[in-house]
């Protein structure tokens, strides 16, 4: 199997940090946005769209700074995805900071992919 790329992205958001947070780190909120449905029990999430089901574990967490998840299928790796709250000190704007692993030819399609994702958010949470 080729090696992963890790890539990272970065989302202005307008809302507040700890808005931000409860659509980054509870299934419901992640529902809102991210996948169909999202079920956890424990560290463990299980994270559905349109009938197909895909489970990660559950990394870290910082409450109102940043959530990471392991997918199974990689769990003899060091990938990982990383969802993280990003305040300016002085100017206070708000990003979200995605880091995440593709392989080479998908590299494109994962961030095009997270662009879509961050966009649902975003009009959840009113922000344009």
């Amino acid at each position: 199997m080729a090696d992963k790329i890790k890539y990272e992205m970065e989302f202005p958001i307008h809302a507040s940090p700890a808005l931000l947070y409860q659509y980054l780190s509870t299934p419901s909120g992640l529902s809102e946005w991210y996948a169909d449905n999202v079920n956890s029990r424990g560290q463990m999430f299980t994270f559905i769209w349109e009938g197909s089901e895909e489970e990660a574990t559950l990394l870290a967490k910082k409450s109102g700074e940043r959530i990471k998840f392991r997918w199974n299928d990689d769990e003899d790796t060091d990938y990982f995805f990383e969802l993280r709250i990003q305040v300016d000190d002085i100017t206070k704007d708000v990003s979200l900071m995605i880091t995440d692993f593709a392989e080479d030819d998908e590299v494109e399609e994962g961030k095009m992919l997270w662009e879509n994702m961050v966009s649902n958010l975003k009009q959840m949470l009113g922000s344009s």
